[in-house]
């Protein structure tokens, strides 16, 4: 199943990933995919708030990974949010990402090509791509047994 959306701007962004992140059961993967200042966070940042997670969001470009808790929810403990962009090889990584892959935990993934043997195939996907007019468009894409995340989205 496949959705696409015009974000105008980051709040419409924002709000995109917070529909999707309501929809979490716990144990996804989302893989984002955009050049660099695409709009990545923004739509983690939407996804965290939610699934439940009060946490302040930033890129994780630095750190490599960044964890947010969530509380008071009987489907997630976590979403991890990570970002392969500064790697050249992921060594460890490959690892830890796939630990972060658990039922009550969600992995978002920017520059998902490094590690993407270790990532299921069934996983959504979210192309932001900047438009001539300084739109974003957003398609999202999910397999049969992911649809329920694009639920509420048309």
């Amino acid at each position: 199943m496949k959705i696409t959306h015009i974000s105008q701007n980051e709040k419409d962004t924002e709000e995109i990933g917070e529909r999707v992140g309501a929809n979490l059961r716990g144990g996804e993967v989302v893989e984002l995919r955009s050049d660099v200042g695409g709009g990545k966070t923004v739509f983690t940042r939407g996804l965290a708030h939610g699934a439940g997670s009060k946490a302040s969001v930033s890129s994780p470009t630095f750190t490599i990974t960044k964890e947010y808790t969530v509380d008071g929810s009987d489907r997630l403990d976590r979403v991890v949010h990570a970002d392969m962009y500064r790697l050249q090889d992921p060594g460890v990584m490959r690892y830890e990402l796939a630990d972060a892959v658990g039922p009550r935990s969600v992995l978002v993934v920017e520059w998902a090509d490094i590690v993407e043997d270790v990532l299921p195939a069934e996983r959504l996907i979210v192309e932001i791509t900047a438009q001539p007019n300084g739109d974003r468009q957003l398609s999202l894409t999910a397999s049969d047994d992911l649809a329920y995340l694009l639920g509420g989205l048309s």
